[in-house]
Parts: C-alpha cells; structure tokens; sequence
C-alpha cells in the first residue's frame, strides 16, 4: 500500500535524551510515522512498563500509534477490563481481583456455592495459566498466584462441546468473527480449538464494539461467550490480537484490511501537523 514496514523489538528501543526526540528506535533516524503494536514481550514489571512508556513517549510526539499504549494497558491488566467493562454496561462474567490469599478463599467459599470459577493470570495471553476452581481448597498459593487473584464466573457448558466467539474489530467495524470450538473448557485456537466460520448477531456485533469502545482500542479481537440463558457475554479485550485462525475461515485478507485501517489515521496526523505550522 506504499508504506515501508520495518520490524523492530519493543525491547530494542530506548530513551535517550540526547537525541532531538529523546528516543532511540533502531531502523529510524527520525520517528516513524505510524506505530502498529504486534506484542509488548516477556520480561519483568520494569522492563514491561519501559517498553509502554516508549509508546507513551512516542503518543506524546504525536505519532500515531495502533493501539495506544493506554488501551494495551487497559487489556493487558484484566482487573481493569473487567471495571471498565462493568463502568460501560457491557455484559461479562461476574468478576472478583484480590491480593489477599485469605479473601481469595472467602471468595471461593462464598461464590463456589453457585458455579465453578476460573483464574486467570492477571496479565496472561493464549488461554495459558488458566485453572478452574471448585472449591475453597482449589486457590493456589501467593507464589503460585503471583501476588494476584482474578477470579471469574465460569460461563459455558459442563461437559464438551466447549465453544466462544471471536470478533475482530477495527476503527468502529466488524472485520471478521469466528466460533471457537474445542474438547477443552479453554477454546484458543492455538491450544487446539477448531475455528468455525460464524456471523455475528446484532447484539453480538453491538456487544464487541462497545467492548472495544470501552477499552479505547482501534483494533481489538473480542471474546463472546453465551451463558446457559441464552446471554451473550464478553470474555476478554485484547489489544494485540493475532488472526491466523481466523484467517483460515475468512475469505478475504485480514492483514490488508488493517493495514489499510492503520494506514488511514496518516492524513489525520499529517493535518493535524500543518495545523501546528
């Protein structure tokens, strides 16, 4: 589309006051004129929140960036999905976060009574670390928690077929959508769910929109459930979304379409620049 893509590692860029920007970007002289975040990285609490205040300087100096470096804060921390979420009206899970082991169990105690719950790593991707709670007995220790419980209501059937829905939004539209279907209670394709072509209803359509809305994401892979009543629900914001397997059902080129989406917020800066002088 007549732009030069150039890949470079989150972990490989600096600030460096020295420079005219006060940044350090391999592959730039100058800075870049679009920013498309694919993955932020492992790496510990300082080398992540490094990497975001990268993106935020880059925000600041007006480059556009897709997405934001506080819309992948937003998803990446579920406990504040979640709040967000509940603040936008938009239907989820019932949701508990806590950093007491003691409360931890109080919930399980309480909650358990009314259905299974599932932990999730606070900041964890690709369905991994997730583990069901039964029982009391069921939450891990401290350690094992990594000083975070995200506690969630299980929504879903109790035996397989397990099956969600991911919808692929981009700048206000739905891309494309997929169901998920797997043997497994935790449906993500790279874990083995099968992708199924699938058409959203209105109300799931209008459900990932505000859900995208609420996080503030220009591209955002939504995760729907539908509850035992009939009730969709979301599950989950992600600010980073890979499409393989939605590709795989989609007739059409997913990365065409957000690249050109991408593409589309240049004029908006280069105007915004003139207006400046």
């Amino acid at each position: 589309m007549g732009a030069t893509p150039v890949a470079v590692r989150l972990s490989a860029c600096r600030i460096d006051s020295s420079r005219p920007h006060g940044l350090a970007i391999p592959g730039f002289h100058a800075l870049p004129d679009l920013v498309v975040v694919r993955a932020i990285g492992d790496g510990s609490l300082e080398a992540i929140t490094m990497r975001l205040g990268v993106l935020h300087a880059l925000e600041a100096l007006g480059v556009p960036l897709v997405n934001s470096a506080r819309s992948i804060e937003r998803c990446t921390d579920k406990s504040m999905a979640s709040f967000l979420l509940a603040r936008a009206c938009v239907p989820a899970p019932e949701t508990f976060a806590t950093q007491s082991l003691a409360q931890a169990r109080d919930i399980a105690r309480r909650e358990c009574a009314s259905g299974v719950l599932v932990m999730k790593p606070l900041f964890g991707a690709q369905g991994w670390g997730l583990r069901l709670i039964e029982k009391e007995s069921d939450i891990p220790s401290v350690e094992e928690a990594r000083g975070v419980y995200y506690l969630q209501r299980f929504v879903g059937p109790s035996r397989p077929p397990y099956e969600d829905m991911r919808v692929l939004v981009s700048r206000g539209e739905v891309v494309a959508a997929m169901k998920r279907r797997s043997s497994h209670w935790i449906t993500n394709v790279r874990q083995g769910a099968k992708p199924l072509v699938a058409e959203p209803t209105r109300e799931e359509r209008d459900m990932a929109l505000a859900a995208s809305e609420a996080m503030g994401t220009i591209v955002a892979g939504v995760d729907l459930i539908t509850s035992a009543q009939g009730r969709p629900m979301v599950l989950e914001v992600n600010s980073m979304p890979g499409w393989s397997g939605l590709q795989r059902i989609t007739p059409f080129s997913i990365a065409e379409r957000l690249a050109a989406d991408a593409l589309s917020l240049l004029p908006a800066r280069r105007n915004a620049l003139k207006a400046l002088g």
